[in-house]
């Protein structure tokens, strides 16, 4: 009896080692898998300095994906830490259910190219496709893989944008202390609500400004409700954006500026009333009397246009067909700043475009309430 016992004693302990290594092996091609499938993703340009899987985590740390040529800057982004909360038993089930996707300490290039396309992480989606189709060889060559993010958040990074359309090389605006965050990704539909958010700090010449923007949107149609808001930025930082395009020729040299958009899309077309304030505008002396700003001379016109808080107010409205090749928000903010400043020193909008005789009444009008006549 005792031998038999202990016999069936030493067969028990065997199929438990047996179970374990089996168990051990499965676990090792199943960190094997998203290892491989991690690099796959990266693609050519991406790489990775060490790669860790936990039972439902994988964090990745030094994260790089180079930019592109003509890209820029030489990163399109990079991360000290990528932590990713798997639901594990998704991978079996489908769809892939990502509880969380926690980026830290981190810098995400954004660029707006010439023709007015934003471009973020290029080639990440086309690697991603394809490591979906790799992974499953009953796929078609094109299919993705359906996948769920609950939230996706950045800590302690920057941002930075670079703007084609204002001029080469690409307008650089940095916003460092960089928080945001998007909640219910539906991959690769991206046509459900999306929650998104973000905040951060603008650094100018002589203040630093805050920004924030948030809202919903419906990535694959683009409906969306938004808010812009810019508090205490320096005003040179957005001056391609504001008073240049508006027709000042002198610099800024001092001023901050506040501004709240609501923005609203529905079926490709925005509706987006906002409010802009100039605080302290300061320009510089260029020393050339000649030089205007709406067809009056700069300093007279500044100076018409503050109020006694020493203040700048302007209201706007932007609307127009985000399917126009020819719409621009940044050039339909220039043009409803441009109509708001002519409106305020007195000058027809059209006079200043065209040089007619209601131009020369705006600033004899204008010049008389300067002088208080």
């Amino acid at each position: 009896m005792a031998t038999s016992a202990r016999r069936g004693a030493l067969w028990a302990i065997g199929i438990v080692v047996a179970l374990v290594v089996v168990a051990t092996g499965g676990w090792l091609f199943v960190v094997h898998q998203i290892k491989e499938r991690i690099t796959e993703t990266l693609g050519p340009m991406g790489s990775v300095e060490e790669i860790d899987v936990g039972y439902g985590h994988v964090t990745m740390s030094r994260v790089r994906i180079r930019g592109p040529q003509n890209w820029p800057a030489s990163d399109a982004m990079r991360a000290e830490r990528i932590l990713l909360d798997v639901d594990m038993r998704s991978l079996l089930t489908k769809p892939i259910h990502l509880r969380s996707v926690s980026v830290d300490n981190y810098y995400l290039a954004i660029v707006r190219s010439a023709d007015g396309r934003m471009r973020v992480l290029p080639g990440l989606r086309e690697t991603a496709s394809l490591a979906d189709a790799k992974s499953n060889d009953r796929e078609p060559p094109h299919a993705t893989e359906e996948k769920v993010i609950d939230r996706v958040s950045f800590e302690r990074g920057s941002m930075e944008f670079f703007d084609e359309t204002v001029q080469k090389p690409p307008y650089r605006v940095l916003i460092s202390d960089a928080r945001a965050t998007i909640d219910r990704l539906h991959l690769p539909a991206l046509d459900e609500r999306t929650d998104l958010s973000m905040s951060g700090s603008i650094k100018g010449p002589s203040h630093t400004g805050a920004v924030s923007w948030n809202g919903w949107m419906v990535i694959a149609n683009k409906d969306s409700q938004t808010r812009a808001t810019l508090k205490n930025v320096d005003i040179a930082t957005l001056d391609p954006y504001l008073l240049k395009k508006a027709g000042a020729k002198a610099a800024v040299t001092g001023g901050t500026l506040d501004m709240t958009v609501d923005a609203t899309v529905k079926d490709y077309r925005i509706h987006a009333p906002g409010s802009i304030v100039l605080n302290h505008l300061q320009l510089s002396d260029t020393g050339n009397a000649l030089d205007t700003f709406m067809s009056i001379p700069t300093k007279a016109a500044i100076a018409a246009l503050k109020d006694r808080k020493d203040q700048i107010k302007l209201d706007f409205v932007l609307d127009g067909d985000l399917r126009d090749p020819k719409f621009s928000l940044s050039e339909s903010l220039s043009k409803r700043l441009a109509a708001g400043f002519a409106k305020a020193l007195g000058v027809s909008a059209e006079g200043v475009a065209k040089g007619t005789s209601d131009t020369v009444r705006g600033i004899g009008n204008a010049l008389k309430n300067l002088l208080g006549q």
